[in-house]
């Protein structure tokens, strides 16, 4: 199924969605890779204020490369997910209601994901120019000193991805695996030479 929506992503939207839909965003997303997480994750451990809101909003795992003359932003592809997984479970219970980026998630993040209702969704590894057209406006919000790993807020029209996990734990990834084990296993086996 194919889903357009405006953000911020409410539960309720959340709960719509099912693995393999297309969904296609537009609102005010933030970005954060490996070395925004671990600020973030120090700013919690201290009691400090995060440099933007968690609940109902979504964090795109993607450092983006600097913007070219006349452009808003530089290519936006998705990073390697798993790399925030340590990070993940305590903001998905400050509300964080979604992630963006690329590769399998760990079960601990799953099963917060189910206990919170957030989602987990894919966009295309190499597309990073593609992406980046997507991108209306782009700012960033906090550290600046990591260079394209700072915290950005991010203005996205209908961008593009897909619903790998849905808010039930239901995956893509083990889903499509099957899919294709069961396909393939069905059809009749060629003589050998």
């Amino acid at each position: 199924m194919e889903h357009r929506m405006n953000l911020p992503l409410t539960g309720e939207k959340a709960a719509l969605l099912h693995a393999g839909d297309l969904l296609f965003l537009s609102g005010i997303i933030y970005t954060a890779r490996d070395a925004a997480h671990r600020r973030l994750f120090h700013l919690l451990e201290t009691g400090e204020a995060l440099p933007f809101p968690l609940k109902d909003e979504i964090i795109y795992y993607v450092g983006p490369s600097p913007a070219r003359p006349g452009r808003i932003i530089g290519a936006a592809g998705p990073t390697t997910s798993s790399r925030m997984d340590s990070y993940t479970p305590a903001l998905l219970s400050l509300g964080l209601r979604g992630m963006i980026g690329k590769g399998t998630r760990s079960a601990a993040v799953v099963q917060k994901m189910r206990e919170t209702g957030a989602v987990y969704l894919g966009a295309i590894g190499g597309l990073g120019a593609l992406l980046a057209d997507r991108i209306k406006a782009a700012r960033i919000i906090a550290f600046a000193e990591l260079g394209t790993e700072a915290v950005h807020c991010l203005t996205v029209e209908d961008f593009p991805t897909v619903v790998i996990i849905d808010s039930r734990g239901n995956n893509l990834y083990q889903i499509g695996r099957a899919a294709y084990i069961s396909r393939f296993t069905e059809l009749p086996q060629k003589p050998g030479p």
